[in-house]
């Protein structure tokens, strides 16, 4: 892996150099838009509605529009201009506890690596931070944009999380279908607890794949080999005309999936099955 972003960690009067690298990645099936006639991928090209010619990016700049119609130009040098202590530095302001941030602020991974005479102190951070069960609340600009991030232990390393400010998660007042009220009876509580207790298990992310993924790529090559594509006959929906009713049956059907699940015969038959339609599409692909 190639690291995207050189600086350092600072806290105190501490500073660490660290590399990020992008611990992420989408793995989604991408597609081209093609002519429907010839079948020629399409071009997007930036073209100016006045000039009516195309633009090569030395021909652009940034505008913000702070009125309708009328911009403001922002060079590149503008930017490099503004008095940020962050523009090389992951700047820690806080520890905290994990547990203490909702998910939803999370937004992307890297993971964090010592830079050039680092070590030492990069693994004194990591260690300091596993022993107190802390992590760090800090600041730091990616890709021209200053970020609040979360600096935590994953495994053998350091991971910087960007997370959003307060001001960009939306509330949820302002979605209708929340505004109600609902009258929750206690056996229809109890029922649901119960399920949820039989459909709890360990969190194992190696047991989750992308099923859509793998039914697309199977799509895809039969396609390109020619072959039919067989259609899955639609289910019917389940109604649910009693929530207690429904609340049962799952509970009942929950309690037949665990059991089965424990039968060693089922679960090797069906990681094989899974371990295989893998390995074909990866090979195909």
């Amino acid at each position: 892996m190639r690291n995207i972003w050189k600086g350092v960690i600072s806290f105190g009067l501490v500073s660490i150099p660290i590399k990020l690298y992008t611990a992420t990645e989408v793995k989604d099936v991408k597609f081209n838009y093609l002519h429907k006639e010839c079948k020629s991928p399409i071009k997007y090209e930036k073209v100016c509605p006045v000039c009516k010619k195309e633009l090569s990016a030395e021909d652009l700049v940034r505008g913000y529009e702070y009125e309708k119609g009328r911009y403001v130009i922002i060079q590149e040098e503008d930017l490099e201009k503004i008095p940020l202590s962050t523009l090389k530095s992951i700047e820690i302001l806080d520890f905290v506890r994990l547990e203490e941030i909702d998910p939803i602020y999370f937004v992307k991974s890297y993971y964090v690596a010592p830079g050039d005479l680092g070590t030492k102190p990069y693994h004194l951070l990591l260690e300091a931070m596993r022993k107190t069960g802390r992590i760090a609340i800090a600041r730091v600009v990616l890709r021209q944009k200053e970020s609040l991030a979360v600096l935590r232990v994953y495994r053998n390393c350091l991971v910087l999380e960007t997370i959003f400010y307060p001001d960009e998660i939306r509330s949820t007042e302002y979605i209708p279908e929340l505004n109600y009220e609902v009258q929750i009876h206690e056996n229809e509580l109890k029922m649901a607890v119960s399920l949820i207790d039989n459909l709890t298990a360990g969190f194992s992310p190696e047991k989750y794949h992308n099923q859509y993924r793998e039914a697309l790529m199977e799509l895809i090559h039969a396609k390109i080999s020619g072959e039919e594509v067989a259609v899955a006959p639609e289910a019917e929906p389940a109604r649910v005309i009693d929530l207690m009713e429904a609340l049962k049956a799952s509970i009942e059907a929950a309690q037949k999936e665990k059991k089965s699940k424990k039968s060693p015969n089922s679960r090797v038959l069906k990681n094989n099955e899974a371990a295989a339609r893998r390995k074909k599409i990866k090979k195909e692909a």
